[in-house]
């Protein structure tokens, strides 16, 4: 695979100020792919010096420049499609079609949906005898994860630059040869020099340098609660704003009268695309007793299917964290339907689909995020007690209701504790804002919500 072998600051790519190196590794098969530079905190100062030299001339653009110029790179992402595509799935192990529709459809219309915003979004209006004034936050440090690896990528950048704000970012070790190649499609998009940065390397080093910097005005962060945690401790005690989105351990109610194989079926989907490597993913489901036998067995026919058209996990490290918990469910009494621990394949990162029945929600398949192809089925006896085993969770993160119509699913699903909640199947909107209740985060992402995220408000009064 292509790999560049230097950092991208200041609108070029410059050699690494270490000799450091973090292998690529295909998780199908094992193979090393690549190398790319481990940054240090060096890196990371020269980046953040570049962005701050950069904010006063980006943050006077006119938003119609700003506009154009994200447009341009939408068109330079379609222009590398296929590229992009095939580097998802060489280094995160996603098979090709769904790279093609999801890992790189999604952030073209991200991105468009960002050139859009970008030339009508109100950045001033008249309050009383105010003017008020929404201006970008300044430099953003974007910390982005591995298993969305251009969309979480885009989802943070568009609207920094819409914003008028400069960026500096540092993606996961696991894929950075996607943001690499972001690069390279942000300077054919004649982003000026300084606005976006690239520094690859790992999270302790350079990635902690980043949140820590005093330079960094807002860090945008999306991985795990733990991290999560640490960042926002340290940027609280800087007087930093954050925005965090973390993890999910969402619900999947089934209501009597929905249409039930219809919802199983949806929600076997959602927990088994992208590997289960979703944080949003519906890992809960909860079916009415009356229902539940029936459910488990359409639940096991639909995970059955999903053998052979699932990927690897992202690494060795992640298919043993996931193959422990599905120990662990079989360890704590839940019945194992479909799949289990044992590995599917002697090469590469492989888990099996795996359903289990039986689950209760003091279990730990029933409240820690597994992150991997794995469903729990829980039992309810009334709404009352569904709304609950729903809500008793740390996370808030995402969720989905099936009713026999949607106001019995919508005044259900206003009453859950977290951030989204799809009604009857309802399609993924890239402009609703994307973000959790509790543990879940800090803070949204996409559409006018995401963008204002970047802003700050300063009033006028005359």
């Amino acid at each position: 695979m292509k790999a560049h072998d230097g950092m991208y600051i200041d609108g070029a790519w410059r050699p690494a100020a270490g000799q450091d190196t973090i292998e690529v590794v295909n998780p199908a098969d094992g193979q090393v792919i690549a190398h790319v530079p481990a940054g240090t905190a060096e890196d990371v100062d020269a980046a953040v010096r570049a962005a701050r030299a950069a904010l006063p001339g980006w943050a006077a653009t006119a938003p119609a420049e700003r506009a154009a110029r994200i447009a341009a790179l939408r068109d330079e992402l379609v222009a590398r499609q296929d590229e992009i595509a095939g580097t998802v799935t060489a280094e995160l192990g996603a098979p090709l079609p769904f790279s093609q529709s999801v890992h790189t459809g999604l952030p073209v219309k991200v991105a468009g949906s960002y050139a859009e915003l970008a030339a009508s979004y109100a950045f001033e209006e008249r309050i009383g005898n105010s003017t008020v004034y929404a201006e970008p936050v300044g430099v953003v440090g974007a910390i982005t994860p591995w298993n969305y690896p251009l969309h979480q990528i885009v989802a943070k950048v568009a609207p920094a630059l819409a914003a008028g704000c400069t960026i500096v970012l540092k993606p996961a070790e696991d894929t950075p040869l996607t943001a690499q190649l972001f690069a390279e499609a942000v300077h054919g998009a004649g982003v000026p020099a300084g606005v976006f940065n690239l520094v690859t390397g790992l999270g302790p080093v350079a990635g902690q340098a980043l949140a820590g910097h005093d330079g960094v005005d807002l860090v945008s962060f999306t991985g795990s609660t733990a991290v999560g945690r640490r960042i926002g401790a340290a940027a609280g005690a800087a007087v930093k704003r954050v925005a965090l989105e973390l993890g999910g351990k969402s619900a999947n109610v089934i209501l009597p009268g929905a249409d039930l194989a219809r919802a199983v079926a949806v929600g076997v989907a959602n927990v088994m695309g992208n590997s289960g490597q979703t944080c949003s993913a519906w890992t809960r489901m909860l079916v009415h007793t009356s229902q539940y036998d029936e459910a488990v067995a359409l639940a096991a026919e639909a995970a059955g299917k999903y053998g052979d058209r699932i990927g690897p996990l992202v690494n060795a490290e992640q298919q043993a964290r996931v193959r422990g918990y599905i120990e662990k469910g079989v360890e704590e009494g839940a019945r194992l339907v479909v799949g289990g621990p044992d590995a599917p394949r002697e090469k590469g990162c492989y888990v099996s689909p795996t359903v289990f029945a039986d689950v209760t929600p003091e279990m730990t398949i029933a409240r820690e995020e597994i992150f991997g192809p794995v469903l729990s089925i829980l039992r309810y006896e009334d709404e009352d007690d569904a709304l609950r085993i729903a809500n008793d969770t740390v996370y808030g993160l995402a969720g989905a209701v099936w009713a026999a119509d949607d106001a019995t699913a919508v005044a259900f699903a206003r009453r859950m504790d977290t951030g989204q909640v799809d009604i009857n199947g309802g399609r993924f909107n890239p402009l609703a804002p994307f973000g959790g209740y509790k543990q879940s985060g800090v803070g949204r992402e996409l559409g006018p919500h995401g963008l204002a995220e970047y802003l700050q408000t300063k009033s006028l009064q005359f």
